[in-house]
């Protein structure tokens, strides 16, 4: 099943935790620790009431911790400043399966602008699962994005330890690519 597809059949949880990961992998380039967001992932386990109203809050929180880390720059981290600013107060909120998607959009973007080999392609065929000539970096956060959004669906809930390892492997990728590219700006 393609990406889109996947995106088109998420659940309200399995689109915020899509987004959340897309967000979480691309936190290199916002300056934020590994932390930054972890109390919105644990804002998903939460199966109170009072978990959705508490997405704001704690999304204003890590907002605020990433504003005062991160520095306009290039593509790469204006995009991910346009998904962490675009993120919808309210984790059941109709945006949020517009926002998933745009971050989905987004974190493939980002991936393909900073990857070595030069992928030249656009996302979207990607998305639609065409991966013929894929580059690494790109084919890798295509399979990650994948996988969130497949162990969310057969999971649910108990299925977000395995999303947040796979976001925490693509985000420790991330940040060597980062790494790299800054030393060679030096």
């Amino acid at each position: 099943m393609s990406l889109v597809d996947l995106i088109s059949q998420a659940d309200e949880r399995g689109l915020a935790a899509s987004g959340l990961a897309c967000l979480d992998r691309c936190l290199p380039l916002l300056g934020g620790d590994d932390e930054t967001l972890r109390p919105l992932w644990g804002n998903l386990a939460d199966g109170t009431a009072d978990a959705g109203g508490a997405w704001g809050d704690l999304l204003d929180a890590a907002r605020g911790k990433l504003a005062l880390s991160a520095e306009a720059g290039d593509e790469a981290t204006l995009l991910a400043q346009r998904m962490l600013a675009a993120a919808p107060g309210e984790r059941f909120a109709p945006q949020v399966r517009v926002w998933a998607d745009a971050c989905s959009v987004a974190s493939l973007q980002i991936h393909r602008l900073l990857d070595p080999v030069g992928d030249t392609s656009g996302v979207d065929a990607r998305r639609q699962g065409r991966t013929d000539g894929i580059s690494p970096l790109v084919a890798a956060e295509l399979r990650r994005q994948v996988t969130v959004l497949e162990v969310l669906a057969e999971h649910g809930t108990s299925g977000l330890r395995r999303a947040l390892d796979v976001s925490t492997e693509g985000r420790r990728v991330l940040r060597a690519v980062v790494s790299r590219r800054s030393r060679g700006r030096v």
